[in-house]
């Protein structure tokens, strides 16, 4: 069994017109399509709004980013709306402590009180509730009435901005959470030691979009008119994740190959060294729409992360969009979870010399027999399959407290207790 005609509130982290397709808003779009789904952006605080102000996307939202304002934005999904929140107070900047926590309470109680009148204009009386990765308010349900709270952990926290207060504020999440879900099997491990209610349902791919890339009507992007000769391709960020000495000592010793790395790119990572590599070239970012177009003109498809105690907790959705496209991938060891998803069709390497021998076998593997089982194995992990996994596992969890969910109370007691579901 899984969710079916339910009511969805979803508060993910990235926002709806994201330039990178997200696991948050993909799973979103598909919940939609049995369900009633409302999408809650992440929040603009007042220095988001102070330097986006004048942007095409701030216009965008004119009309729906204030307080009192009880509208959802529609989507070209009859089923799905997002909700733009309230601007609300920049306060990362914060000491932890009772200050950030006393300000963190205003924040979340604005956002409460705004969702709880849309909520009420949408009919929303009873509703599941998926907090998306948006670690940043981790206690915003004490203002909601949920019949079960979802945590969906994507990723492990990394960068000083979100180790700042989300440590704490993750653990809190957790604990408070009816089901946890991780896109990764070591995040499953460190995760249920705080919620023995947690689940294992890794990353997929949207295989309908990235096989395009092989209809002979799906033009090359514009991007390789000058690229000559054959492709080793990265699409996605380029980040702390990337293991930028293996990179560029594999481009110097095949000086033949270009290596395009398609993705915004944060400076402060990349070596000096690697931008002033020859046979490198950083297009920068393209819109998700283009995708196939893009890896169409991929010869070798590469995921180049370091292995450290983070990335084994990373389970990239490229990884699946590559092979939907039929692209031959290989991939530095980083988790060897991926082996027993991608069976025996991707190339796991540990060293230099064998991630440049792999380069160079998968290059000349282009035989249909071997594009096909690609595919197959992408079809073995898509968006479609996980997200019913993800429905099915809420749906027990939800069943689990109610013998008979159809015909139990999903309205909350007074005093708190979620009738039905015997918690507090």
């Amino acid at each position: 069994m899984k969710l079916n005609d339910k009511n969805i509130l979803i508060l993910g982290l990235p926002r709806f017109d994201s330039e990178l397709e997200s696991t948050n808003y993909t799973s979103a779009k598909i919940l939609a399509r049995n369900n009633r789904v409302i999408y809650v952006e992440n929040p603009h605080t007042l220095r988001d709004y102070w330097s986006e102000r004048h942007s095409s996307k701030m216009k965008r939202r004119k009309g729906y980013l204030s307080l009192w304002s009880t509208e959802v934005m529609p989507t070209d999904i009859p089923n799905l709306s997002i909700v733009i929140p309230p601007v609300l107070l920049s306060i990362n900047f914060l000491p932890e402590g009772l200050l950030y926590r006393l300000a963190l309470w205003v924040n979340e109680f604005l956002l409460g009180w705004k969702l709880n009148r849309i909520l009420k204009k949408q009919n929303f009386a009873s509703y599941f509730y998926i907090n998306s990765f948006n670690f940043h308010y981790p206690t915003l349900t004490r203002y909601l009435k949920p019949v079960l709270k979802v945590y969906h952990c994507l990723d492990p926290l990394i960068v000083a901005f979100d180790r700042r207060h989300g440590l704490l504020s993750e653990r809190e999440l957790i604990v408070g959470s009816d089901l946890v879900i991780c896109s990764s099997r070591s995040l499953y491990e460190e995760k249920r030691l705080l919620n023995p209610h947690c689940t294992f349902i890794p990353n997929a791919a949207d295989i309908r979009h990235s096989i395009r890339s092989l209809d002979d009507r799906m033009p090359i992007h514009p991007l390789y008119a000058s690229i000559t000769g054959p492709v080793v391709g990265y699409f996605g960020a380029i980040e702390r994740r990337i293991d930028y000495p293996l990179l560029e000592a594999t481009a110097k010793q095949l000086p033949d190959i270009t290596f395009l790395l398609v993705g915004p790119v944060q400076q402060e990572y990349v070596p000096d060294s690697l931008v002033q590599c020859p046979n490198i070239i950083f297009y920068g970012p393209v819109p998700y729409s283009e995708l196939p177009s893009v890896l169409k003109g991929f010869d070798v498809a590469i995921i180049p992360f370091k292995k450290d105690e983070v990335s084994r907790t990373i389970f990239p959705l490229k990884l699946f969009e590559y092979l939907g496209a039929g692209k031959p991938v290989v991939c530095t060891d980083f988790n060897l979870d991926l082996a027993e998803f991608s069976m025996d069709t991707v190339a796991y390497c540990s060293t230099v010399p064998t991630f440049v021998a792999a380069i160079r076998n998968a290059a000349s593997d282009k035989s249909p027999d071997s594009v096909k089982k690609r595919i197959d194995v992408a079809r073995n992990n898509t968006w479609d399959r996980r997200v019913d996994e993800m429905s099915a596992s809420i749906y027990g969890r939800w069943a689990s407290y109610t013998p008979d969910p159809s015909e139990s109370s999903l309205e909350p007691s007074r005093d708190g207790e979620r009738t039905g579901l015997g918690l507090k």
